[in-house]
């Protein structure tokens, strides 16, 4: 991981701006997220968190996660924003995904852009590994951090709570 600066952190945080604007389309109720996919500087897809297909049969916000199976990997009711940003992209540029960008934000309750937290999911690393995303990109406490999807993955695997 790296920390950015200059141009690059400016550019960086223009998108992850764009992220946190999409997570506004967000009907979670624990917490809002946004996604983008840039190429070449140019943004080939974009999502948001919130119950499959924003059907509200599907949401299952009220439950208690430890109230899951432990087979159940993912707790929560919604399809990630990072999930939705990689199908939008897939659907409209579905070779242009290699070696592109994923800038992921997070909202607070009051619907302003905070810190990502470390990488844990290990749904959306596996998968933004799998489909040729080269970097992520998160903003941490320290400042914008850009990893590689494996070094992400690898740390998502790692990840042991906050």
């Amino acid at each position: 991981m790296r920390y950015l600066s200059g141009e690059e952190e400016k550019k960086a945080r223009k998108y992850i701006d764009e992220a946190a604007n999409i997570a506004l389309d967000s009907t979670c109720l624990r917490r809002k997220c946004g996604a983008v996919i840039v190429k070449d500087e140019k943004v080939i897809g974009r999502g948001y968190n919130s119950p499959t297909m924003r059907l509200e049969s599907q949401r299952r916000c009220h439950l208690n996660k430890e109230e899951y199976d432990k087979k159940v990997t993912d707790k929560t009711c919604c399809v990630h924003a990072e999930q939705r940003a990689i199908i939008n992209a897939l659907e409209n540029n579905p070779f242009g995904i290699i070696d592109s960008t994923l800038y992921f934000a997070r909202l607070n309750e009051n619907e302003k852009n905070i810190f990502a937290g470390k990488p844990y999911c290990t749904i959306c690393s596996k998968l933004t590994l799998d489909v040729g995303i080269g970097r992520f990109v998160l903003w941490h406490e320290g400042g914008i951090c850009e990893y590689s999807t494996e070094e992400y993955n690898d740390i998502s695997y790692n990840y042991r709570g906050e």
